[in-house]
């Protein structure tokens, strides 16, 4: 005999991964929009009048997320002005590919798009960074590169606040990695619906409670034109790892998702963990929690050659910097290194520690 429509009785086509209701096509498309709906104003995450920046990957997170904004703000009448902002991180047969993507969704919503280069802002690529450093820590990299990019994007184009497309799965993911990593002080930020300091553009995530799956089955039943390929660097990211163990979870408790979020909302930080307190960088004028972020560190080390200075603890990177000071000097002295290449290392030494 046929499920029946838990909402309206009529025969149901699924069940919601979020609590195994069942729904007819019509009510699932209901539910989920009112819910997104409900996140937005529940919250608080915009004013009539905003601009709104829509990271747009191309991906299917990024396109319901797209298709999402514009209906609920024309639906309920919002009153944002709503502009697509994509990142071209540079990675030959992927990238290049998913922004074809968000081109037709440009027309499709009719949206103004801007995309950004990290070949533009940086001076590099993905595929230039990964010859250079390998496969490890390729995606960190990548990552504190895109959110600048989000927020150099979003400043050109004055916006006054980012949404991305970080869904349920997203959250619950990062909190686990930060617990793993014992980086219990982030869990607040991460967890959070809205993060920016005061002078910042704020970033919000609507999809904050939305499971990835039901954004799958949304983009399906919906026919919505996504780019579907995994990033080709991303197989070895960490993050991978802490995905597997949510999804065997979510087998077995299929709220699990939610609970993990909320674990993260609720986790007692002790009064001596040092939170992570967000200033500008006196390089770039952008986000950071030092004197300088964490992308012109790691910029500083690609572009001399010496990108591991930037991964690891800054005691690490203190130590390998002062240990290549003490060494250009020594070459210097004995005449090892012309004079011009002994200033260059010892000065080079000197304003890389110096960020720290």
């Amino acid at each position: 005999m046929p499920t029946e429509c838990v909402e309206c009785g009529k025969r149901a086509i699924l069940k919601r991964p979020k609590n195994r209701k069942a729904l007819c096509k019509d009510c699932f498309y209901s539910v989920f929009e009112y819910e997104i709906h409900e996140t937005i104003t529940k919250n608080r995450l915009f004013k009539p009048g905003e601009t709104i920046a829509i990271g747009a990957s191309g991906g299917k997170d990024s396109t319901v997320l797209a298709h999402i904004m514009k209906l609920l703000n024309d639906r309920y009448d919002y009153g944002l002005n709503l502009v697509l902002l994509s990142i071209d991180e540079g990675i030959s047969g992927y990238r290049d590919d998913s922004l074809e993507t968000v081109k037709r969704n440009q027309i499709q919503y009719s949206l103004p798009l801007k995309i950004l280069s990290y070949q533009e802002l940086y001076g590099w690529t993905m595929d230039a960074i990964v010859k250079e450093i390998g496969m490890k820590n390729n995606c960190t990299f990548c990552g504190v590169f895109r959110r600048q990019a989000l927020d150099r994007g979003a400043a050109m184009l004055k916006c006054d606040k980012i949404v991305t497309g970080h869904n349920a799965d997203d959250i619950a993911e990062t909190v686990i990695m930060n617990i793993l990593r014992g980086d219990i002080a982030r869990l607040g930020r991460c967890t959070s619906i809205s993060t920016g300091s005061e002078g910042m553009i704020s970033r919000c995530k609507p999809f904050k409670y939305t499971y990835e799956k039901e954004i799958v089955m949304y983009a399906h039943f919906k026919k919505l034109d996504y780019f579907t390929t995994e990033c080709i660097y991303s197989p070895n990211a960490y993050r991978g790892h802490a995905r597997t163990f949510l999804k065997d979870l979510e087998k077995i408790r299929p709220r699990a998702i939610l609970d993990i979020i909320t674990s993260g909302e609720d986790m007692a930080i002790k009064e001596e963990v040092r939170m992570p307190i967000q200033s500008t960088c006196q390089n770039c004028g952008y986000i950071a929690s030092s004197e300088l972020c964490k992308a012109c560190i790691m910029l500083d080390g690609l572009n001399r050659g010496r990108p591991e200075l930037s991964i690891g603890k800054n005691n690490k990177r203190k130590k390998i910097l002062k240990m290549t000071a003490e060494k250009a000097k020594e070459a210097g002295k004995n005449g090892k290194l012309n004079g011009a290449n002994a200033v260059h290392d010892i000065s080079v030494s000197q304003d890389v520690e110096n960020m720290f």
